[in-house]
């Protein structure tokens, strides 16, 4: 199992680039960032800044979108940090949420995604493409590699991370919710003539270690429950599309009845004043909240669901403690092991 971590784009950058130093020294493989940029920072200027300064990790988006940023030019901005950096970027790309919200602007339609996507993809991989009727290719890229991965929670955009992602992303740490969201993206991936096993799957989700105590973890859900006012967010425009008798699982649905709406100015930070609504069942079941035992213990269940890849936020005031502990402890636990010698039977 490979780990990520993700992070806002706060001010001042180089903080945001000594964390990204910290995630490589306690082994995590990849790096993720918010983009939306009126919020936040630009990312892929600090992009740059993190892949200079180190040297395994992978960097990427959670999410980038096709509304605010032209596809070509997002696709020119990976294959560039690969002609620099080597391999290591990797696109997570939604319909667009925070970035175009903040200006009175809309998610794309569904077709407009599913093209974006196969134009990112191709472009920064090197090959050719065609857009608006015509033919382009990159003449400088050589060799760029970069994966797509979708990040959904509707059947709809399910369906197109099955279709055509790489990979998929859910933003999301429950268990049912995990389970019911990977087999409809292989089920749409198998319908559509592709091999199910070959999409890698990515479970985002804040974590939070805790010491142990009842006032840590008390603690530690208050901190983490800007998550499920996120979460719900997205919730909200399935249940207007969809209604409440859609396949999507009631533990998605049902806790955002007494929501009353959303505020982008505090998009994604702990302590917000509009997440009242979300229970605490819902922030044990989204998040990973406890001891490196029971952070352990989770993610085990969604690696037998099909995780690839576990992706923390660190939007709390636990970040180098939590990130140390992973380190330390979560991460070996799940790694797989390799024995330097092998003894025959004597």
């Amino acid at each position: 199992m490979d780990f990520g971590v993700v992070v806002q784009t706060n001010p001042p950058a180089p903080r945001t680039v000594a964390l990204a130093r910290r995630a490589e020294e306690h082994g995590f493989d990849y790096f993720w960032t918010y983009d939306s940029h009126i919020l936040w920072q630009e990312p892929y200027v600090i992009h740059s800044q993190i892949l200079s300064q180190t040297s395994q990790i992978k960097v990427g988006t959670m999410v980038t979108n096709p509304a605010t940023r032209d596809w070509t030019v997002t696709a020119s901005t990976f294959a560039t940090l690969n002609a620099l950096f080597g391999n290591r970027t990797i696109c997570g790309i939604g319909r667009g949420d925070s970035a175009v919200r903040v200006m009175g602007g809309a998610p794309v339609t569904l077709k407009a995604f599913r093209e974006s996507i196969g134009v990112i993809r191709e472009l920064a991989n090197s090959r050719s493409v065609e857009v608006n009727g015509t033919t382009i290719q990159f003449p400088w890229s050589r060799g760029s590699q970069l994966d797509v991965w979708v990040a959904a929670y509707g059947p709809m955009a399910l369906k197109i991370a099955g279709e055509v992602g790489d990979g998929f992303i859910l933003q999301c740490g429950d268990l049912d919710i995990a389970e019911w969201m990977i087999r409809t993206v292989r089920n749409a991936a198998e319908n559509a003539g592709r091999d199910p096993q070959e999409i890698k799957f990515c479970v985002a989700a804040p974590m939070y270690i805790t010491d142990g105590t009842e006032s840590s973890y008390r603690h530690a859900l208050d901190q983490c429950r800007w998550f499920g006012g996120m979460v719900g967010n997205h919730v909200a425009d399935i249940v207007s599309k969809y209604g409440t008798d859609s396949d999507v699982p009631k533990a998605l649905t049902d806790y955002i009845a007494g929501r009353e709406g959303y505020d982008y100015n505090q998009h994604g930070k702990s302590g917000n004043t509009h997440v009242d609504f979300v229970p605490d069942e819902i922030v044990e079941r989204f998040c990973l909240i406890g001891t490196a035992e029971q952070h352990i213990e989770k993610l085990a269940k969604l690696k037998a669901l099909g995780a690839v890849q576990f992706a923390g936020y660190l939007d709390h005031d636990n970040k180098e403690e939590t990130m140390r502990v992973y380190g330390a402890t979560v991460i070996p636990a799940l790694r797989e092991h390799v024995t330097a010698t092998q003894r025959k039977n004597v």
